[in-house]
Protein backbone atom coordinates (compact mmCIF):
# COMPACT_ATOMS: atom_id res chain seq x y z
CA UNK A 1 0.00 0.00 0.00
CA UNK A 2 1.61 3.33 -1.04
CA UNK A 3 2.50 5.72 1.74
CA UNK A 4 1.86 9.48 1.73
CA UNK A 5 5.55 10.16 1.02
CA UNK A 6 5.61 7.78 -1.94
CA UNK A 7 2.46 9.37 -3.35
CA UNK A 8 3.98 12.83 -3.01
CA UNK A 9 7.16 11.60 -4.69
CA UNK A 10 5.14 10.15 -7.57
CA UNK A 11 3.34 13.48 -7.96
CA UNK A 12 6.64 15.35 -8.12
CA UNK A 13 8.08 13.13 -10.88
CA UNK A 14 5.02 13.62 -13.07
CA UNK A 15 5.61 16.05 -15.95
CA UNK A 16 4.32 19.57 -15.46
CA UNK A 17 1.67 19.23 -18.15
CA UNK A 18 0.22 16.16 -16.46
CA UNK A 19 0.03 17.85 -13.07
CA UNK A 20 -1.49 20.89 -14.73
CA UNK A 21 -4.04 18.73 -16.52
CA UNK A 22 -5.07 17.11 -13.25
CA UNK A 23 -5.71 20.51 -11.68
CA UNK A 24 -7.35 21.99 -14.77
CA UNK A 25 -9.73 19.09 -15.51
CA UNK A 26 -12.69 20.53 -13.54
CA UNK A 27 -12.23 23.85 -15.35
CA UNK A 28 -11.97 22.14 -18.72
CA UNK A 29 -15.18 20.21 -18.09
CA UNK A 30 -16.90 23.52 -17.43
CA UNK A 31 -15.22 25.64 -20.10
CA UNK A 32 -16.01 23.46 -23.09
CA UNK A 33 -19.83 23.59 -22.68
CA UNK A 34 -19.79 27.24 -21.58
CA UNK A 35 -17.52 28.15 -24.47
CA UNK A 36 -19.93 26.25 -26.70
CA UNK A 37 -22.81 28.35 -25.32
CA UNK A 38 -20.85 31.53 -26.05
CA UNK A 39 -20.06 30.34 -29.58
CA UNK A 40 -23.72 29.61 -30.28
CA UNK A 41 -24.84 32.99 -28.98
CA UNK A 42 -22.08 34.77 -30.90
CA UNK A 43 -23.06 32.98 -34.09
CA UNK A 44 -26.70 33.96 -33.55
CA UNK A 45 -25.61 37.57 -32.96
CA UNK A 46 -23.99 37.74 -36.38
CA UNK A 47 -20.34 37.39 -35.37
CA UNK A 48 -18.13 35.42 -37.73
CA UNK A 49 -16.19 32.35 -36.64
CA UNK A 50 -12.94 34.34 -36.80
CA UNK A 51 -14.32 37.13 -34.60
CA UNK A 52 -15.87 34.66 -32.14
CA UNK A 53 -12.71 32.60 -31.70
CA UNK A 54 -10.53 35.72 -31.85
CA UNK A 55 -12.38 37.20 -28.88
CA UNK A 56 -11.71 34.00 -26.91
CA UNK A 57 -8.02 34.32 -27.75
CA UNK A 58 -7.60 38.03 -27.08
CA UNK A 59 -10.26 39.02 -24.53
CA UNK A 60 -10.60 35.60 -22.85
CA UNK A 61 -13.18 36.64 -20.26
CA UNK A 62 -16.38 34.65 -20.25
CA UNK A 63 -18.74 37.15 -18.64
CA UNK A 64 -17.44 40.01 -20.78
CA UNK A 65 -17.70 37.96 -23.95
CA UNK A 66 -21.31 37.04 -23.24
CA UNK A 67 -22.13 40.69 -22.48
CA UNK A 68 -20.24 41.99 -25.53
CA UNK A 69 -22.08 39.51 -27.75
CA UNK A 70 -25.44 40.65 -26.42
CA UNK A 71 -24.53 44.31 -26.90
CA UNK A 72 -23.33 43.62 -30.44
CA UNK A 73 -26.61 41.90 -31.25
CA UNK A 74 -28.50 44.92 -29.87
CA UNK A 75 -26.57 47.27 -32.15
CA UNK A 76 -24.76 49.11 -29.34
CA UNK A 77 -21.84 51.34 -30.52
CA UNK A 78 -18.38 49.79 -30.37
CA UNK A 79 -17.06 52.30 -27.83
CA UNK A 80 -19.86 51.43 -25.40
CA UNK A 81 -19.08 47.73 -25.79
CA UNK A 82 -15.39 48.34 -25.06
CA UNK A 83 -16.14 50.46 -21.97
CA UNK A 84 -18.66 47.93 -20.64
CA UNK A 85 -16.20 45.08 -21.14
CA UNK A 86 -13.50 47.08 -19.36
CA UNK A 87 -15.73 47.78 -16.35
CA UNK A 88 -16.84 44.16 -16.07
CA UNK A 89 -13.22 43.03 -16.15
CA UNK A 90 -12.10 45.39 -13.37
CA UNK A 91 -12.48 42.48 -10.96
CA UNK A 92 -9.31 41.02 -12.53
CA UNK A 93 -7.35 43.81 -10.85
CA UNK A 94 -8.51 42.50 -7.47
CA UNK A 95 -7.65 38.92 -8.38
CA UNK A 96 -4.20 39.93 -9.63
CA UNK A 97 -3.58 41.91 -6.45
CA UNK A 98 -4.50 38.87 -4.37
CA UNK A 99 -2.02 36.74 -6.31
CA UNK A 100 0.80 39.32 -6.23
CA UNK A 101 2.29 38.32 -2.83
CA UNK A 102 2.84 34.78 -4.14
CA UNK A 103 4.56 35.93 -7.35
CA UNK A 104 7.27 38.23 -6.01
CA UNK A 105 10.11 36.23 -7.54
CA UNK A 106 8.57 36.01 -11.02
CA UNK A 107 9.92 38.03 -13.94
CA UNK A 108 7.80 40.64 -15.71
CA UNK A 109 7.27 38.45 -18.81
CA UNK A 110 6.10 35.61 -16.55
CA UNK A 111 3.76 37.94 -14.66
CA UNK A 112 2.37 39.27 -17.94
CA UNK A 113 1.71 35.76 -19.26
CA UNK A 114 0.11 34.73 -15.97
CA UNK A 115 -2.15 37.81 -15.81
CA UNK A 116 -3.21 37.35 -19.45
CA UNK A 117 -4.68 33.91 -18.74
CA UNK A 118 -6.01 34.58 -15.23
CA UNK A 119 -9.76 33.98 -14.99
CA UNK A 120 -12.21 33.56 -12.14
CA UNK A 121 -11.89 29.79 -12.32
CA UNK A 122 -8.10 29.58 -12.59
CA UNK A 123 -7.85 32.16 -9.81
CA UNK A 124 -9.92 29.89 -7.56
CA UNK A 125 -7.56 26.98 -8.28
CA UNK A 126 -4.37 29.02 -7.82
CA UNK A 127 -5.61 30.73 -4.64
CA UNK A 128 -6.29 27.38 -3.00
CA UNK A 129 -2.93 25.93 -4.07
CA UNK A 130 -0.81 29.00 -3.26
CA UNK A 131 -2.30 29.04 0.24
CA UNK A 132 -0.81 25.60 0.97
CA UNK A 133 2.47 25.62 -0.95
CA UNK A 134 4.26 27.17 -3.89
CA UNK A 135 3.48 25.12 -7.04
CA UNK A 136 5.94 24.76 -9.88
CA UNK A 137 5.70 27.64 -12.38
CA UNK A 138 5.43 25.31 -15.35
CA UNK A 139 2.50 23.58 -13.67
CA UNK A 140 0.79 26.93 -13.09
CA UNK A 141 1.18 27.93 -16.74
CA UNK A 142 -0.09 24.55 -17.92
CA UNK A 143 -3.24 25.01 -15.84
CA UNK A 144 -3.83 28.40 -17.45
CA UNK A 145 -2.98 27.27 -20.97
CA UNK A 146 -5.13 24.12 -20.85
CA UNK A 147 -8.07 26.12 -19.49
CA UNK A 148 -7.85 28.64 -22.33
CA UNK A 149 -7.46 25.87 -24.91
CA UNK A 150 -10.70 24.37 -23.60
CA UNK A 151 -12.45 27.75 -23.83
CA UNK A 152 -11.25 28.40 -27.37
CA UNK A 153 -12.20 24.88 -28.45
CA UNK A 154 -15.67 25.26 -26.96
CA UNK A 155 -16.07 28.64 -28.68
CA UNK A 156 -15.24 27.17 -32.08
CA UNK A 157 -17.53 24.19 -31.58
CA UNK A 158 -20.27 26.63 -30.60
CA UNK A 159 -19.98 28.52 -33.88
CA UNK A 160 -20.43 25.22 -35.70
CA UNK A 161 -23.24 24.07 -33.43
CA UNK A 162 -24.95 27.45 -33.73
CA UNK A 163 -25.80 26.59 -37.30
CA UNK A 164 -27.76 23.58 -36.03
CA UNK A 165 -29.24 24.94 -32.80
CA UNK A 166 -32.04 27.40 -33.74
CA UNK A 167 -32.41 28.92 -30.26
CA UNK A 168 -29.92 28.35 -27.38
CA UNK A 169 -32.34 29.35 -24.60
CA UNK A 170 -34.45 26.14 -24.55
CA UNK A 171 -31.18 24.24 -24.07
CA UNK A 172 -30.26 26.39 -21.09
CA UNK A 173 -26.99 27.40 -22.74
CA UNK A 174 -27.45 31.04 -21.77
CA UNK A 175 -27.42 29.98 -18.10
CA UNK A 176 -24.20 27.97 -18.37
CA UNK A 177 -21.90 30.78 -17.20
CA UNK A 178 -24.03 31.86 -14.20
CA UNK A 179 -24.26 28.19 -13.20
CA UNK A 180 -20.46 27.88 -13.16
CA UNK A 181 -20.15 31.02 -11.03
CA UNK A 182 -22.70 29.63 -8.57
CA UNK A 183 -20.73 26.38 -8.34
CA UNK A 184 -17.49 28.27 -7.68
CA UNK A 185 -19.19 30.37 -5.01
CA UNK A 186 -20.51 27.31 -3.20
CA UNK A 187 -17.04 25.73 -3.20
CA UNK A 188 -15.50 28.89 -1.68
CA UNK A 189 -18.01 29.27 1.20
CA UNK A 190 -16.67 27.86 4.47
CA UNK A 191 -18.39 29.63 7.37
CA UNK A 192 -21.54 31.49 8.40
CA UNK A 193 -20.07 34.90 7.67
CA UNK A 194 -19.42 33.96 4.05
CA UNK A 195 -22.92 32.50 3.73
CA UNK A 196 -24.42 35.72 5.08
CA UNK A 197 -22.33 37.94 2.81
CA UNK A 198 -23.15 35.78 -0.23
CA UNK A 199 -26.88 35.96 0.48
CA UNK A 200 -26.76 39.71 1.19
CA UNK A 201 -24.81 40.38 -2.01
CA UNK A 202 -27.30 38.34 -4.02
CA UNK A 203 -30.23 40.25 -2.54
CA UNK A 204 -28.50 43.57 -3.27
CA UNK A 205 -27.80 42.55 -6.87
CA UNK A 206 -31.47 41.69 -7.41
CA UNK A 207 -32.57 44.90 -5.69
CA UNK A 208 -30.24 47.07 -7.77
CA UNK A 209 -31.48 45.35 -10.93
CA UNK A 210 -35.09 46.08 -9.98
CA UNK A 211 -34.11 49.71 -9.41
CA UNK A 212 -32.93 49.86 -13.03
CA UNK A 213 -29.15 49.76 -12.55
CA UNK A 214 -28.92 46.89 -15.06
CA UNK A 215 -25.27 45.86 -15.66
CA UNK A 216 -24.00 47.97 -12.76
CA UNK A 217 -26.11 45.98 -10.31
CA UNK A 218 -23.69 43.07 -9.87
CA UNK A 219 -20.62 45.32 -9.65
CA UNK A 220 -22.17 47.60 -7.02
CA UNK A 221 -23.54 44.65 -5.05
CA UNK A 222 -20.10 43.02 -5.10
CA UNK A 223 -18.40 46.18 -3.82
CA UNK A 224 -20.96 46.61 -1.02
CA UNK A 225 -20.81 42.91 -0.09
CA UNK A 226 -17.01 42.84 -0.02
CA UNK A 227 -16.92 46.01 2.10
CA UNK A 228 -19.42 44.57 4.58
CA UNK A 229 -17.39 41.35 4.76
CA UNK A 230 -14.15 43.21 5.53
CA UNK A 231 -15.82 45.42 8.16
CA UNK A 232 -17.48 42.45 9.85
CA UNK A 233 -14.27 40.40 9.82
CA UNK A 234 -12.24 43.26 11.33
CA UNK A 235 -14.90 43.86 13.98
CA UNK A 236 -14.92 40.16 14.87
CA UNK A 237 -11.12 40.07 15.21
CA UNK A 238 -11.10 43.21 17.36
CA UNK A 239 -13.81 41.82 19.62
CA UNK A 240 -12.02 38.48 19.92
CA UNK A 241 -8.75 40.24 20.79
CA UNK A 242 -10.41 42.32 23.52
CA UNK A 243 -12.04 39.20 24.97
CA UNK A 244 -8.68 37.41 25.19
CA UNK A 245 -7.11 40.49 26.81
CA UNK A 246 -9.62 40.34 29.65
Amino acid sequence: MPTESSTAQTTRVQPAWQRGLTQATPIILGYVPIGFAYGVMAQKSGLSTAHTVGMSLIVYAGASQFIATGLFAAGIPALSIVITTFVVNLRHMLMSAAMAPHLKTWTKPQLTAFAYELTDETFAVHAARFAGHKPDRAEVFWINALAQMAWVTGSYLGTVGGQVVPDPKPWGLDFALPALFVALLVLQIRDRLQIGIALATGVLAVTFTIWGLDRWAVILATLVGATLGVIWEQWTKTRSHKTRSY
